[in-house]
């Protein structure tokens, strides 16, 4: 258990370090951010903590979208820390299959590998793209991609492939059509399910009050 412990403590540190100058919606606190959302799922599931810990903490160690779309990047680095810091080879494979399989992908790719745990720290990183902090890190990321904030003759794209979505230079607001408002029925878990339906009445509370004001309404 000790050396369990020491393990995650190592892996907040790199984690911390890796991240140090990571876009703001992609961050430590991010991770910090999913790692608590997941522990709260995990209490009412029947999953590994330690994996659920070490995926939620590197889940994002080198997001695709920051290393030109590539994704081997990210399980690549995972890997190799993990096994410097002697994981048990099993545990290493199950990590490196949640972050290969966690990520949205315009919502139409389906996944390679199941697991519990995945369901959990999948759940924990889908509310971090909701509610208050959802929308914040969504505009903090077109600003960081210099889109527009909106644009009425750009309709949103809910058939996008992968690499369409991948791709997409669209305003911000769609994103809350291709991505977050989907998010709530694709929750895997009944606490992720009932702390989603929340932020996203909330998001919706938020885009109305958004295009009244677009419209000089309020």
């Amino acid at each position: 258990m000790e050396n369990k412990h020491n393990q995650i403590e190592q892996t907040i540190s790199f984690v911390k370090s890796q991240l140090k100058n990571a876009e703001g919606g992609h961050d430590w606190f991010h991770i910090q951010r999913v790692l608590n959302n997941a522990l709260l799922i995990a209490k009412t599931e029947h999953v590994d903590v330690f994996v659920v810990q070490l995926g939620a903490l590197l889940h994002d160690i080198a997001d695709s979208k920051f290393h030109n779309g590539d994704e081997t990047v990210g399980p690549n680095v995972a890997r190799e820390f993990l096994m410097k810091i002697n994981v048990d080879s099993n545990v290493i494979e199950h990590v490196v299959n949640i972050i290969e399989n966690i990520s949205f992908k315009g919502g139409n790719e389906p996944q390679n590998f199941t697991s519990q745990e995945l369901d959990v720290i999948q759940d924990a990183d889908r509310l971090d793209a909701l509610g208050a902090i959802g929308i914040a890190r969504t505009f903090n990321y077109g600003g960081f991609k210099n889109r527009a904030l909106y644009d009425p003759e750009i309709p949103p794209n809910l058939a996008m492939t992968k690499e369409a979505y991948k791709a997409s230079n669209a305003p911000t607001i769609n994103h809350f059509y291709e991505k977050l408002l989907l998010l709530k029925d694709k929750m895997n878990t009944e606490t992720g399910r009932k702390v989603a339906i929340e932020r996203h009445v909330f998001m919706e509370q938020f885009l109305e009050q958004f295009y009244a004001e677009w419209q000089g309404m309020k």
